[in-house]
C-alpha cells in the first residue's frame, strides 16, 4: 500500500530545462555510422517523416513483377523449379530461422533479392556488394560508414541497406542508414572529383532496413550544406526531411515476425520492392 509519504514522491514534477537547447552551440563528436542515434540526427537537424503509399512512390496501385513467377506463388524453396527464386525462398528461411551464435542471414537473403529482382544487372554495369566500408568524414576526422548490402555503379553507391540488429544489440538502424548514406554522397562526390566529374549539390539517396525479412523504404535527401554541416561538425539551418514508408500488411500486429514468409505478405513486398528501383539511381 502507498504511504502518503510514497504518492508526494509520485507528484513531485519533474524540473525539465525552461529554455530549449542551441543546436547551434552543442560540440559535436566524431562518429562512425554505427554510432549514431537519434541524438546525430537532432543535431545535423534530421527528421524522419513516415509517408503513406501514394505520398512515398506517386501511386498506390503497386503491380508484381512479371517474372519470377514462382517467387510469388509457391511457399518454399523445395516448390521453386527458377534457380533464382529458390535461393531467395532458402536465405529467406535462413534469415527468418536464425542460429544462436552465428552471423546472421539477413545480408545474404537481402543480396540474393535484390539481385533476383533485377536491382544488379551485368547490361546497367551495376554490381552488389555485402558489408561494405565508405570512408566517411566527419568533425574534422576520417571515420567509417558501414553499409551491409549497397548497390554501385562504377564507384558511386546507389542504394545502401541497413539490417536491424537491435535483436542482437543496442543499435539504432534509421540513424545508421542515414549516416551511410550522408557517406556514400560525400565519397561519390569525392571520387567524381578524383575522375574531374562535376560533383553533386543534392542526391536522394535510397535506403532500405531490413528486419529479418521485413523491409522498411526510405528516400535520404542529401545536400551540400548538409555534407558541409557533418564534416565541420556544425548545425545545418536547413533541415533534411527524410521520407519513410513501413509497408502495409493483413496482419499489422505480427508484419515484423512474419515478414516476406506467407505468400499474402510475399506478393505485397516484392510489389513494394520492384516499384522502389524507381529511386535507385
Amino acid at each position: 500500500m502507498l504511504t502518503i509519504v510514497d504518492m508526494k514522491c509520485f507528484s513531485t514534477p519533474f524540473n525539465f530545462p525552461s529554455t530549449p537547447v542551441d543546436m547551434a552551440t552543442i560540440t559535436r563528436n566524431a562518429k562512425s555510422s554505427n554510432d549514431w542515434t537519434v541524438n546525430e540526427l537532432d543535431t545535423y537537424n534530421i527528421s524522419i517523416i513516415p509517408e503513406d503509399c501514394a505520398t512515398f512512390f506517386g501511386t498506390d496501385v503497386l503491380p508484381l513483377p512479371d517474372h519470377h513467377h514462382d517467387l510469388v506463388n509457391k511457399l518454399t524453396a523445395d516448390e521453386m523449379e527458377d534457380d533464382d527464386s529458390y535461393w531467395v525462398a532458402l536465405y529467406m528461411d535462413f534469415a527468418a530461422n536464425p542460429v544462436p551464435d552465428e552471423e546472421s542471414s539477413v545480408v545474404d537473403f537481402v543480396r540474393q533479392l535484390l539481385h533476383t529482382m533485377g536491382y544488379a544487372m551485368r547490361a546497367a554495369r551495376r554490381d552488389l556488394r555485402r558489408r561494405k566500408t565508405i570512408p566517411f568524414f566527419i568533425c574534422g576526422e576520417w571515420k567509417d560508414a558501414k553499409a551491409d548490402v549497397c548497390i554501385m555503379d562504377g564507384y558511386e553507391v546507389l542504394l545502401v541497406v541497413q539490417e536491424d540488429k537491435r535483436h542482437m544489440q543496442v543499435a539504432d538502424p534509421n540513424a545508421q542508414l542515414i549516416a551511410a548514406a550522408i557517406a556514400a554522397v560525400q565519397n561519390n562526390n569525392r571520387m567524381r572529383s578524383m575522375v574531374g566529374s562535376d560533383v553533386l549539390g543534392f542526391k536522394e539517396m535510397a535506403g532500405i532496413i531490413m528486419l529479418g525479412t521485413h523491409p522498411t523504404f526510405f528516400k535520404i535527401p542529401v545536400t551540400k550544406e548538409l555534407i558541409q554541416a557533418v564534416q565541420r561538425g556544425q548545425f545545418p539551418s536547413t533541415p533534411t526531411v527524410v521520407s519513410m514508408h513501413v509497408p502495409t500488411l493483413p496482419r499489422p500486429a505480427e508484419c515484423f515476425r512474419e515478414g516476406m514468409q506467407p505468400l499474402d505478405n510475399r506478393r505485397i513486398i516484392i510489389a513494394y520492392f520492384e516499384a522502389f528501383k524507381q529511386f535507385v539511381k
